[in-house]
């Protein structure tokens, strides 16, 4: 506690009078000198008395209780200040510098820790100080200590600070670190096509001369085993990949670790590139003109990335109309080119409604078959014909179809239905969603027409009347085929009776056949969200095993899924480190990235104090290494040099609560009165006994 006192005005006329007044009085005591008037002096000291008496004067005496000076730590946690020594080398300062600051008097250390940014965002220092600065009043901020490498990536938000700033920079004289950096890499490639990555491998920092000038590269594709190359240091690199598959790809590019250097978390990037095929070349050959044939047509022509060959037979060897040759104005149909010269040229290929009508030979159809176990795909859409003598089910074709015909068309209205097992695979699983009515029932429109099959092999996705197969799908070789069992899938698309999802059924037809990975039938895959990733496993088995996960430094975990819809199973997974994981159930394997491809922290990892300098300088502060032991702790008036050979400074703010104030007149008014009546009386009186002895001399 201590007291302060002061004197406070506070006129009972307006200040203006009171200097009015003054200056009159100041003039007569000059006309007063200016004459040789006895007693002015006198009057002088009563007209001044009877002014103060004018401005009331009273005394403030205030009790005040002092406050602390508040000394504000920031302690830099992110994860570049884990790497190497740094760690035990922050807590060894952060621990001195508190002893220090308790042991000065008269101080409050406030202590904020600072982490990594949300969002690869890096270390947000500044934004930690402004807010740390907005909940302590300035008046009592004596100083502010940044335990921290230097490799903020917000300083250029530096607030204002109203007292020194004091870097203490951690890290070691020797340190150096070796990067890579991705600096460029395209979100999506053509299959089969040549995309450019580019790259650099940069040492910073005191890199020693043996480990100068080259360095290696390992590349691996989803998990695969890597290919090694050597490239040159401190320079921009092409690396030429093409992409195998479609879907997401994940490119995995590791510098192996040099001997001495600082980290090896910036060593490796992780890129996912999403691959697409350029163009979907399909092969329409329909038999006869019939209603379904130009919705076939229209639907492939829709898609502007679908290259479409339509052929249709619309004049077989078997018609005689009597009409030349030379007349018809339609061209032939080249069956070998097709068939046998560039069959392997086209990725779908739709027969819709043909029979054999010797158009075809043997020999190509046994070449179709052969294109389909090489990996190829076949979409048959199958008419009454598929139930003659003249099917293409006795031919070469006949390995490859998953069912047989009986012979029997049955004509009947039904509504198709999804099978047990379509509600799993992933070209029919939720097909029906988007017309179901309030019992659950596909409000979708009738077929009128359906060709028994006889199951064969693969899987019935979708059945017809009497729960006879409507769509069956198989897998043959390397290849894919699918058989629909009617040819009234057109009166989904004109709409009959509220029509139906043709278009959405023969998209995922055709990315099935093309073998796109998110309508594998088995399949394991994660979708990440920062450090967290959704782990999905589709089968159409019953059960499923738990998956294996492997982290970036090779450890295991087992996680189990919940089934959350027929044949899917998902489960949730927070990887603490940042990099790629593999996953395994069964036979499937998987890899995902969590966090960024390129983490911001370990871009620049050389603890530096360049970043901070400005923020230094405005507060006449100073940057000390660590590595050079710890200073000690001054006291400085504001304004002054802050820091200096093995000391930083605080600056004293003398700070105070006031608790009390007690205000009383200077003096009483009557002794005012009092004052100026006896200092009139005395002038009265000396100037008339001068006048007595001015009249006796």
């Amino acid at each position: 506690m201590m007291t302060a006192d002061r004197i406070l005005f506070d006129a009972l006329v307006p200040w203006p009078l009171i200097w009015a007044g003054a200056a009159l009085l100041v003039a007569l005591l000059l006309f007063a000198a200016y004459r040789g008037l006895s007693g002015w002096w006198l009057r002088a000291f009563g007209g001044a008395v009877l002014l103060l008496a004018l401005a009331n004067p009273s005394l403030q005496t205030e009790e005040r209780d002092p406050l602390d000076d508040i000394a504000l730590v920031i302690e830099d946690r992110s994860a570049s200040q884990g790497i190497g020594g740094r760690p035990a080398q922050m807590d060894a300062a952060a621990a001195q510098l508190e002893a220090a600051l308790d042991a000065r008097p008269g101080t409050e250390t406030r202590r904020v820790v600072v982490g990594d940014g949300e969002d690869n965002s890096g270390t947000r220092l500044m934004g930690a100080l402004a807010q740390a600065m907005a909940d302590l009043p300035d008046a009592r901020l004596a100083g502010v200590f940044l335990l921290t490498d230097g490799q903020v990536h917000d300083a250029d938000l530096q607030p204002a600070v109203p007292a020194p700033v004091h870097v203490l920079l951690t890290g070691e004289p020797e340190d150096w670190d070796r990067r890579l950096a991705v600096r460029n890499a395209p979100a999506f490639g053509i299959l089969g096509e040549e995309i450019i990555l580019t790259l650099r491998v940069e040492d910073q920092g005191a890199v020693p001369e043996d480990v100068q000038g080259l360095s290696q590269l390992e590349i691996s594709v989803d998990g695969e085993p890597p290919v090694t190359v050597r490239v040159p240091t401190g320079r921009d690199l092409e690396l030429p990949i093409t992409l195998a598959h479609g879907g997401l790809n994940v490119v995995q590019i590791t510098v192996p670790e040099a001997e001495g250097e600082l980290t090896t978390r910036n060593n490796s990037a992780v890129v996912q590139i999403n691959g697409v095929r350029d163009r979907l070349r399909v092969l329409l050959v329909s038999g006869e003109p019939h209603p379904g044939e130009r919705t076939w047509r229209n639907l492939l022509k829709s898609d502007s990335s679908v290259d479409l060959v339509h052929f249709t037979i619309l004049r077989p060897p078997e018609k005689q109309d009597g009409v030349p040759v030379s007349e018809l104005s339609l061209i032939a149909f080249p069956t070998r080119e097709l068939f046998l010269d560039k069959i392997d040229e086209f990725d779908l290929i739709i027969f819709d409604r043909y029979k054999r009508r010797g158009i075809l030979p043997g020999l190509y159809l046994d070449n179709v078959a052969r294109y389909v176990e090489e990996g190829g795909a076949v979409l048959l859409a199958a008419g009454p014909d598929f139930a003659s003598a003249d099917s293409l089910f006795h031919s070469g074709l006949a390995n490859v179809l998953p069912g047989a015909p009986t012979a029997r068309v049955i004509e009947e209205g039904y509504r198709p239905a999804i099978t047990e097992m379509g509600q799993r695979h992933p070209v029919t699983e939720g097909l029906d969603a988007p017309y179901l009515d309030a019992e659950g029932t596909p409000a979708w429109g009738r077929w009128f027409r359906l060709v028994d099959l006889d199951p064969l092999a693969g899987t019935t996705v979708m059945e017809g009347i009497d729960g006879r197969p409507l769509l069956m799908l198989d897998r043959v070789g390397e290849g894919r085929v699918a058989l629909l069992a009617s040819d009234h899938a057109w009166l989904w698309s004109r709409g009959f009776e509220g029509g139906g999802p043709q278009l959405e059924l023969l998209r995922r037809l055709a990315h099935w056949m093309m073998k796109e990975p998110e309508l594998e039938e088995e399949a394991l895959w994660a979708e990440a969200n920062g450090q967290e990733m959704t782990i999905v496993r589709r089968t159409l088995g019953e059960e499923i095993g738990e998956v294996e996960i492997t982290n970036p430094s090779g450890e295991t975990e087992r996680l189990g899924l919940q089934q959350v819809a027929p044949g899917r199973y998902e489960g949730t997974y927070v990887g603490a480190d940042i990099g790629l994981y593999r996953l395994k159930e069964a036979e499937l394997e998987s890899v995902v990235a969590l966090g960024p491809a390129a983490p911001r922290e370990f871009e620049q990892t050389i603890a530096s104090a360049e970043p901070l300098a400005a923020l230094v300088d405005a507060g006449n502060g100073g940057a000390v290494a660590l590595s050079a032991g710890m200073p000690g702790l001054r006291d400085v008036r504001p304004g002054r040099p802050a820091a200096g050979r093995g000391w930083l400074g605080l600056t004293p703010r003398n700070a105070y609560l006031t608790t009390d104030v007690r205000v009383a007149p200077l003096l009483p008014a009557w002794l005012f009165l009092l004052l100026t009546g006896l200092l009139a009386i005395a002038a009265w009186l000396y100037e008339g006994r001068r006048a007595r002895r001015a009249g006796a001399a």
